[in-house]
């Protein structure tokens, strides 16, 4: 049995209390608020200030919960200024929790500036996992869970959308197989999947509305049939789109003859069949029996 010896060094209170993280970043409910863990609660009792994006939202959860610790504002519009003044009293020894509106801080939320700055501090963070509906969305869409891209809210305007939608496509084509999870608003619902249809194809979806709470749904199917049934049931509530991956690509005759007749310019039949196969992800005998056929056509030519 192990016990208190000489050499066991006792800590006090105070000493304890230096050990803790500068910053800690605390999940909250995405809508239920049964989510908020014990030790959840615990860190944010324990901090000496909660920085949160709305003092209204955050300080109906801390009242329910018992929880006194003052709370200060920290949200997109003024983070880059109170950034610097947070660091010094981090380092002057203050403790700190970081929480948003609902789910994971910085998962779409304000306070990248200020971990990265208390990461070049060489200040100590620590995290409270919890609640997020991009993972809660994912496990429930039926969609491959791995890998995937997360890409936060899509930009609101259509053209910029479908520029953002295109570089994935351009990506997808390049190699990238990802399930997409995207957070997005209810009255641009219909406008995104009209415009993930258009760029990326009818591909396999869900839709996760009102994750946790009482009247939760997720919706799944192809995109346009998606956008079909939400013209006629309006989304309502906190929106998060699951996208699945781009199917297999298989190259046409066409870009097959392309890539080969380029690639004949410079290189043996060998090395061009070689160099083709491997960027179209085909079958280097097929591609090699289509160079010579090529190469015989060529020659065959007056």
């Amino acid at each position: 049995m192990h016990g208190v010896t000489s050499e066991t060094p006792i800590q006090s209170a105070e000493s304890i209390r230096d050990h803790r993280p500068a910053l800690v970043l605390v999940s909250t409910p995405i809508g239920n608020l049964g989510d908020l863990s014990p030790r959840a609660v615990a860190a944010l009792r324990e901090s000496d200030i909660i920085l949160c994006e709305d003092t209204r939202v955050t300080a109906p959860l801390l009242a329910l919960n018992g929880i006194t610790t003052r709370l200060q504002a920290l949200h997109d519009h003024n983070e880059a200024g109170r950034t610097e003044p947070l660091i010094a009293a981090m380092r002057g020894g203050r403790r700190f929790a970081l929480v948003s509106d609902a789910g994971a801080p910085l998962i779409a939320d304000p306070g990248f500036r200020l971990v990265r700055a208390a990461i070049a501090a060489g200040l100590t963070i620590s995290a409270v996992p919890g609640p997020n509906a991009a993972m809660m969305a994912l496990a429930l869409s039926g969609l491959p869970p791995h890998p995937f891209l997360f890409m936060g809210f899509l930009p609101p305007r259509s053209a910029a959308r479908r520029a953002v939608l295109e570089r994935v496509a351009n990506a997808e084509r390049a190699g990238l197989n990802a399930t997409l999870i995207v957070y997005e608003a209810p009255h641009r619902l219909i406008a995104s999947l009209d415009d993930c249809a258009a760029v990326l194809g009818d591909r396999p979806a869900a839709v996760g509305r009102e994750l946790t709470k009482r009247f939760e749904d997720i919706r799944r199917g192809g995109l346009v049939g998606l956008a079909t049934h939400f013209r006629t049931t309006a989304p309502r509530g906190e929106i998060t789109m699951v996208i699945g991956p781009a199917p297999d690509y298989v190259a046409s005759d066409a870009e097959l003859d392309d890539a080969l007749h380029d690639a004949l310019e410079t290189m043996s039949i060998k090395d061009a069949a070689t160099s083709v196969a491997r960027a179209l992800d085909l079958p280097r005998k097929q591609v090699y029996a289509r160079a010579l056929s090529l190469r015989q056509d060529e020659q065959s030519e007056p």
